[in-house]
């Protein structure tokens, strides 16, 4: 009777680690298979020049930064213009491999065409690709005349620059020399008849010839005072 118990609980352990090891990779695959995984290469952008011949051999480095091992296969959308020297092939963990691309048909037709690599990568274990990176190449005739544009380029920006500040400084010059020229009109003809109210005579005087309506009150010669140190302040400010 124990024998028979022993048995059936060893048989009942072993299914349940059976039953243990599929659930694990049925919870570990969809984890990878899922979305897109991030691929780490570099550069991102080949860049051959037919006069030089040490740019016709360039270097792709992808990195596995993952606990798992990858492998990888190197796709183009002209492969007979490039020789790509181990084109599948597999990464371990927290490793990188270098994969080199030779252009192998320099011609001028071909100046400034863009092709495209894809670098796709997938786990060892599985054949659906759980990423994938485009690499841009372009052949160029020439690194000098590259450099050459460049230079005009950023020439013709600096030219536009230096024109647009100086168009910005002649339409504010105008502006600062209205502003700078001295007070207005209006402020000067106000000044001038504070002043002159201020010279008439005050309410009460007998001895005057001037006509009595013109006379001031001593508040209304307050007022113009005050004007006027307001607009003298004015003046003075510009």
């Amino acid at each position: 009777m124990l024998k028979s118990l022993r048995i059936q609980k060893h048989k009942n352990t072993r299914s349940s680690k059976e039953d243990s090891v599929p659930m694990q990779q049925q919870k570990r695959q969809p984890e990878l298979v899922e979305g897109n995984l991030p691929v780490f290469v570099f550069p991102t952008e080949l860049i051959f020049y037919a006069d030089d011949q040490s740019t016709h051999k360039q270097v792709l480095t992808l990195y596995n930064p993952y606990e798992f091992a990858l492998k990888f296969k190197v796709l183009c959308t002209t492969p007979n213009k490039y020789a790509v020297v181990d084109a599948t092939g597999a990464v371990k963990p927290q490793c990188c491999v270098d994969i080199v691309i030779r252009h192998r048909d320099v011609r001028a037709s071909y100046y400034g065409v863009i092709d495209k690599f894809r670098l796709q990568v997938s786990e060892q274990s599985q054949r659906k690709a759980l990423g994938k990176k485009e690499i841009i190449a372009t052949l160029l005739p020439s690194a000098k005349e590259q450099q050459q544009q460049k230079e005009e380029e950023e020439k013709r920006i600096k030219e536009h620059l230096a024109e647009s500040v100086f168009f910005e400084q002649t339409l504010c010059q105008p502006e600062n020399r209205t502003a700078s020229s001295g007070p207005s009109l209006l402020t000067v003809f106000l000044g001038v008849v504070c002043v002159a109210a201020l010279m008439l005579p005050t309410l009460g005087e007998m001895e005057s010839l001037v006509p009595l309506y013109l006379h001031l009150s001593v508040n209304q010669k307050l007022v113009a005072a005050y004007v006027l140190g307001l607009i003298t302040m004015v003046i003075l400010r510009t």
